[in-house]
């Protein structure tokens, strides 16, 4: 847990060069990150999104423009940057690195200890092709207002560690919102429409998801607190959808059946693990 002082040292350091000015972005064309680029592969189910141009919410107009110029959220943004580089090589940061991967199998391999068991994604058919149209209406969601603010990642212009490679293309697409905290938080509440009586563990697994982001350095931590707002917009949104609730009723009994099964037992050290970061504030 990191208390306190670390915090207010890291507000001291708020000026430092972690990106000299985060609200301008480069001159090349935008580079968004899969969530908002390559959502869906051709071999997967989903091609289609379940909301229409008309019915999808205009997430530009909803979300607040992202912290810029000098302002107290700019700087907040800047501390927690800061201190949470302290989280390199320890176990939150190895969750953090596990929460790179996305996408319907990697979030039902992430929310295995709330389901109790390792799901066989061949035997939830329709449960994988739901979290995949759903995406697709996520990946409209976050692109506009990332093309449109055009917000550099916080370890742009600085060498602080990051839980991923630093690769040029990841550097040069944009950070408001968060797309991988849009889907983690859109995903943990549809598994919560599906399995209400655990509806609470998969928030908390999705507030995790999402934080993972800040904890790696790849996000600011007001692209992950707008993403959960992004993503309680599309799902809203989606529970309007006949189309949305008829395959998420067919989930349901697609999910019960699965899991009277003999499935694989999650981790017990992953689910220590997560168990303990959900205990922890990130500061």
């Amino acid at each position: 847990m990191l208390r306190l002082p670390t915090l207010l040292a890291a507000l001291l350091l708020a000026a430092s060069p972690v990106s000299a000015e985060p609200d301008k972005a480069p001159s090349k064309e935008p580079s968004a990150p899969s969530i908002a680029s390559d959502p869906v592969n051709s071999d997967k189910p989903a091609h289609k999104p379940y909301l229409s141009d008309e019915a999808a919410p205009d997430t530009l107009a909803i979300l607040p423009p992202p912290p810029g110029g000098h302002s107290a959220s700019e700087s907040a943004d800047r501390a927690i940057y800061n201190a949470t580089r302290a989280y390199a090589g320890t176990a939150r940061w190895e969750l953090a690195t596990n929460d790179v991967a996305e996408g319907a199998a990697a979030l039902l391999e992430d929310f295995s200890c709330v389901l109790g068991q390792r799901l066989d994604t061949a035997r939830v058919p329709h449960l994988i092709t739901l979290l995949e149209r759903a995406r697709l209406d996520l990946v409209r969601a976050v692109r506009a207002p990332k093309r449109h603010y055009r917000r550099l990642r916080p370890f742009v212009g600085n060498e602080a560690p990051i839980c991923v490679a630093r690769d040029p293309k990841l550097a040069d697409s944009f950070s408001y919102p968060s797309g991988h905290s849009t889907q983690g938080w859109a995903y943990a509440m549809i598994m919560a429409g599906l399995m209400p009586e655990k509806a609470t563990q998969f928030l908390v697994r999705g507030r995790l998801y999402g934080e993972s982001r800040v904890v790696c350095g790849v996000h600011w931590m007001s692209d992950v607190v707008v993403a959960r707002t992004n993503a309680s917009v599309v799902f809203a949104a989606l529970m309007s959808d006949p189309g949305f609730r008829a395959d998420l009723d067919r989930a349901r009994v697609e999910l019960a059946k699965a899991l009277a099964g003999n499935g694989t037992k999650p981790d017990a050290a992953i689910c220590a693990r997560e168990e303990a970061a959900a205990r922890e504030p990130l500061l």
